[in-house]
């Protein structure tokens, strides 16, 4: 199914201010949050289109693109989210630091973090940012990244009461984790002060983690990074962040992928481009070049008559779609170069070819030994 315009999901004009496209996007992110429309699949394709809309619109960069090219111009970016955790952890100035609060804390409970269907909220994500060489962002690679991230306390097994007890039942919220009070018609459903959330108290806290059930530790993980990512790509590891309260599902790690520049080769999409220098006589009577690829050399035919900037293309040289969408071209740009220098039987065969094309040229510049060779034979 072809995807709907990003001005049209949120109901914005094209020339909208990024406020406008924000409160847009807050009015369809309240219209379809998943806590509203439980069980909704319909709800939950919207919420999920608004989403992908808004974090083109609210980037410059991208929206520029968008505003060009639709589409096909953001092909390589990888817009979009796979899941809601992907969508609160991205937009925490929407949803709030944790996930699903923000905005929506007096609605859907102000818990703090986002909540799956059966109650049970994820832990936090974290970001990172990881390195890597041209080359291997072309062909993909393996990356071994340290993190510093809270880990289940190891002496209480994430419960956070010491040894031989237990957390017990929250008395003020009766283990729900929420307090209500009445607004008038509506009651609006708070955050328990007492087990802030929790919905138990722990009355022995472990002695380790302090009643937390957390530790901070320095833990090394393995990433693998696809063929074909650009600079600044942001790459989802799933379930590689904090580990969620009352044993819930862990947060995602995102990392943003920096790609250092290479000497020879620029990268535009999927194409590579680069630049050959050639001699006046390759381009007047043509020559076969070795051209550098990704994959080790190529040979390209240069014709009779080639002009200095001239383009050549080399048919799937370039790099390999990160979608599985083919593979880009190499483009070689010729360059003719014209000497600095010129020895004397260079000097000879240029006149020659000069008064044979009839054009003025600058005349021939005598050398010292010349000039004194002709002050002693003067009369």
């Amino acid at each position: 199914m072809a995807k709907r315009d990003y001005y049209e999901v949120l109901g914005v004009a094209r020339d909208a201010s990024d406020d406008e496209i924000k409160k847009a996007y807050r009015k369809m992110a309240m219209k379809y949050h998943p806590d509203r429309n439980k069980g909704d699949h319909q709800a939950e394709e919207k919420f999920k289109e608004a989403a992908e809309a808004y974090e083109v619109l609210r980037d410059s960069d991208k929206r520029s693109r968008y505003d060009r090219y639709g589409h096909d111009g953001l092909a390589s970016e990888g817009i979009g989210f796979s899941n809601f955790e992907d969508i609160f952890s991205h937009f925490s100035d929407i949803f709030g630091g944790g996930g699903g609060g923000g905005i929506f804390d007096g609605i859907f409970g102000g818990m703090g973090g986002r909540r799956g269907y059966n109650g049970v909220r994820a832990g936090a994500s974290l970001k990172c940012r990881v390195s890597i060489s041209f080359k291997e962002a072309a062909f993909g690679c393996s990356k071994t990244i340290d993190l510093r991230r809270s880990e289940l306390c190891e002496k209480c097994s994430g419960t956070g009461a010491a040894s031989g007890s237990q957390p017990t039942v929250c008395p003020s919220c009766n283990g729900q984790g929420q307090v209500y009070r009445s607004q008038g018609f509506f009651s609006v459903a708070t955050t328990c002060p007492q087990c802030n959330g929790a919905g138990k108290v722990i009355k022995n806290p472990c002695g380790s983690c302090r009643g937390s059930g957390r530790e901070v530790k320095n833990v090394r993980i393995k990433i693998n990074i696809p063929a074909g990512v650009e600079d600044g790509t942001r790459m989802r590891v799933a379930n590689e962040g904090e580990p969620g309260p009352q044993n819930g599902p862990r947060g995602d790690l995102f990392c943003y992928i920096m790609v250092k520049p290479d000497d020879f080769f620029e990268r535009h999409n999927d194409d590579l481009y680069c630049e050959m220098g050639i001699t006046f006589s390759q381009a007047a009577l043509g020559t076969e070049l070795e051209v550098p690829t990704l994959n080790g050399h190529a040979r390209l035919k240069i014709p009779r008559g080639t002009q200095s900037g001239q383009i050549f293309r080399l048919r799937g040289q370039g790099i390999k779609n990160v979608h599985g969408h083919g593979t880009g071209d190499e483009i070689v740009k010729v360059l003719v170069h014209t000497p600095r220098k010129l020895d004397a039987k260079q000097e000879a065969l240029f006149r020659q070819l000069a008064e044979i094309e009839d054009k003025n040229v600058s005349p021939h510049s005598k050398g010292m030994f010349d000039k004194l060779r002709d002050y002693f034979t003067e009369e």
